[in-house]
């Protein structure tokens, strides 16, 4: 029998060559509970080798404060950014080399990583967090052309130009997934359509 869904939902895409910081939309019957109404990014991309990314508006049970200590500051959000490094707490930022040591630009007013103890520091002055700082745990993995192949087939859509500090900092959960297909063009609004829990419809 064949995937209804996947049939009446399915977009033959306009195909877009992967970089860093592109934003990644799942597919809206994708069952992969790290990506379901997923949004990511794509923060390292070579096309002999692959790409990793993190799933930006999967947030978690979890805050900072409960899994480091030093952290002053109770509510802090994070966020599960995929399947790959579970063991792993990493963050990606507005704030530079010049507040956070050691930050790798990946696209345009974005970065990802740097010195940890510069991070909770900037947290515990009571600075923003919000639209500055994303903490997560884990992220995705692309072997060479898997991202690509997923991309041909359908399993995301690519939003036109690349992220911007807004699109990967503020905002999660089903609304944020929405907000970025309404930007991928008409020819995806069947994918609103589909509600992230069925018994919605």
């Amino acid at each position: 029998m064949k995937d209804i869904a996947s049939h009446l939902f399915k977009i033959e895409p306009a195909y877009r060559q992967p970089a860093a910081g592109h934003i990644l939309v799942s597919q809206p019957f994708n069952d992969d509970e790290y990506i379901y109404h997923g949004v990511a990014t794509v923060i390292d991309y070579l096309a002999d080798e692959g790409a990793t990314g993190v799933v930006l508006n999967n947030r978690s049970e979890y805050t900072l404060d409960r899994l480091l200590d030093g952290v002053e500051v109770p509510g802090i959000p994070v966020f599960c950014g995929g399947p790959t490094g579970q063991d792993r707490l990493f963050f990606i930022h507005t704030l530079g080399p010049d507040i956070i040591e050691g930050a790798r630009r990946y696209c345009d007013g974005l970065y990802v990583g740097g010195n940890f103890d510069s991070a909770i520091d900037y947290i515990n002055r009571g600075y923003p967090v919000e639209g500055y700082i994303r903490f997560f745990i884990g992220y995705a993995n692309w072997t060479e052309g898997e991202l690509e192949r997923e991309i041909n087939g359908g399993h995301w859509g690519t939003v036109p130009g690349t992220a911007t500090p807004d699109d990967v900092l503020t905002g999660s959960g089903d609304h944020y997934w929405h907000r970025f297909v309404r930007r991928l063009g008409r020819q995806y609004r069947s994918w609103q359509l589909l509600p992230k829990n069925p018994a919605c419809n």
